[in-house]
Formats: C-alpha cells, sequence, structure tokens
C-alpha cells in the first residue's frame, strides 16, 4: 500500500507514537471555532478525487494540496508547500491533545512527514491518499497509519 508523498523532512523530531487504542477513549478537548470550520470544510470535500500535485478540486488534490485549500477558504489561513514544508508550521502538540482541524502527519512512503490529514475527532481524519483515488475518512488506529503516525501539529489557539 503506497500513498502520494509530499517532499523533504521537517527540522522537528517526531513526538511519541499514538497508542493502538482509539483516541476516543480520552475526553475530547474543545476545538476553536477555525479548527471546527476546517473540519467540516473537509468533510465537503468528501469523495473528491485524487490527483498528485493537485491543489483544487475540480482537479484532483494530493495529501498537502487538500490541507492548504481547506486551510485557505475555511479558517483564511496560509500554510503551503509539501506534507512536510507543512510539519514545520503550527505548533506541536501532543496526541492525546488533538483537537478538530489539527493536522496529522505519517510516514507513508520511508520518508518523514510524507503524508498530511485533518483531524476530525473521535479518532479519525481526512485525507487525501493516492491508494483509494479518493479523499476519505480513516481512523488513527487503523493498522496501516498507527504504525506510521509521526506527529501531531495545531494551527489555532
Amino acid at each position: 500500500m503506497a500513498l502520494a508523498a509530499c517532499s523533504t523532512a521537517p527540522t522537528a523530531p517526531p513526538i511519541e507514537r499514538l497508542p493502538g487504542a482509539a483516541q476516543s477513549q480520552a475526553p475530547a478537548l474543545p476545538a476553536t471555532d477555525a479548527g471546527n470550520e476546517v473540519a467540516i470544510y473537509a468533510l465537503s470535500l468528501i469523495d473528491t478525487g485524487y490527483r498528485f500535485g493537485g491543489k483544487n478540486p475540480s482537479a484532483g488534490l494530493d495529501c498537502s494540496g487538500m490541507v492548504s485549500y481547506i486551510f485557505g477558504r475555511a479558517a483564511n489561513y496560509r500554510v503551503s508547500g509539501s506534507a512536510a514544508d507543512i510539519a514545520r508550521q503550527g505548533r506541536q502538540i501532543d496526541p492525546s491533545q488533538l483537537r478538530a482541524g489539527d493536522l496529522v502527519f505519517f510516514n507513508t512512503m520511508n520518508k518523514p512527514f510524507s503524508h498530511v490529514g485533518i483531524y476530525l475527532g473521535d479518532g479519525r481524519f481526512v485525507h487525501a491518499p493516492s491508494t483509494n483515488g479518493k479523499v476519505h475518512i480513516t481512523r488513527m488506529d487503523n493498522p496501516y497509519f498507527a504504525r506510521r503516525f509521526e506527529m501531531a501539529r495545531s494551527y489555532f489557539n
């Protein structure tokens, strides 16, 4: 199973990997208004086609293009570049502190921070993997992604 990647690794070291248990077992932190807007907008793009390097829904999206597009439209917040570039922005957080709208990063191509998704809450995230060909929701405790989780970052207070 291979996912499209997005470039070089950030300098920030990864934090502790997610445990195998579902995130929903911990009490949920309240999301910010901007984080909620990002999560809701991400849901509106479910089933949008995948395209490597894609930056808008009409042409197709890759993981970093999806994040950049959603953050710009839903929160008027500029993030750009590859998943690794985006991983250099924002504030690193402990996975137990994830809230809707935060970003989750994975090593999916034997390259650190090669995939990014938007956390929705309840242990789920939206992402644009090349394998499925469409934007969809996946659980953080999915065996494939749980083993490859690297870091969580927040962009909102």
